[in-house]
């Protein structure tokens, strides 16, 4: 049977949640688009496995960072909440570079999300065993080349073994499950979920209950 790919405001598994518990991560600065001293900052908690998270970044991706954060109207952090080792793997490469590349990385992958997990969904199961077995490392690798995200992001500008040592960075995979421990504890259950100013916004997990949240915030 194939992976399981949810496509809902799904939570963070149970199992993945006790198996992030191990490992110290150091901080990780935030990818933020726009001025820091906006009046305003949006957080967005996402998940590349997540099928509504692919949706907001398509209706609303392009108009909070040119229409809002780029007129200075506000700042967009975005956060991962990492739910499964696909959503890990994925995480790691939007990562992979400078941190300048994060938000082009970033929105690609999101756009080309029926791309790559159609293609996780037909691995075989010789295919999927090799997600188990030998290093951390070497697993997320399977799951990318399975994936095909290795051939998306060498069209990006990436050579094969700089995807092999982003895939390969331990401390980055601590830190992003560490993380994700910490929205957990700060409320967050699944994604794409949204904070204003630290506020954690409820029943949000669109641009259609985002946008009047955000107007009005900007109008007070």
């Amino acid at each position: 049977m194939p992976p399981v790919i949810a496509t809902a405001d799904t939570s963070v598994s149970e199992a993945a949640r006790t198996s992030f518990q191990a490992g110290e991560a150091a901080p990780l600065p935030g990818h933020l688009v726009g001025r820091e001293d906006a009046p305003v900052r949006l957080v967005e908690y996402v998940s590349y496995t997540c099928s509504h998270c692919a949706a907001f970044e398509a209706e609303a991706g392009s108009v909070l960072k040119q229409d809002f954060a780029g007129q200075g109207r506000i700042s967009v952090e975005i956060r991962h909440l990492v739910r499964d080792p696909i959503d890990l793997t994925v995480a790691m490469l939007a990562n992979c570079g400078p941190s300048t590349r994060f938000i082009m990385n970033h929105s690609r992958l999101l756009q080309a999300q029926d791309l790559w997990v159609g293609k996780i969904r037909a691995t075989t199961p010789d295919q999927r065993a090799r997600y188990d077995t030998g290093s951390a490392a070497t697993q997320r690798q399977a799951i990318a080349r399975d994936a095909g995200l290795y051939d998306l992001m060498q069209q990006w500008g990436y050579d094969a073994a700089a995807l092999d040592q982003c895939l390969a960075d331990e401390a980055m995979a601590r830190t992003l499950a560490e993380r994700t421990i910490n929205h957990m504890a700060d409320g967050v259950t699944g994604t794409p979920s949204f904070a204003i100013n630290g506020e954690l916004l409820p029943s949000t997990h669109g641009w259609q209950a985002l946008q009047p949240q955000l107007e009005a915030r900007l109008d007070d």
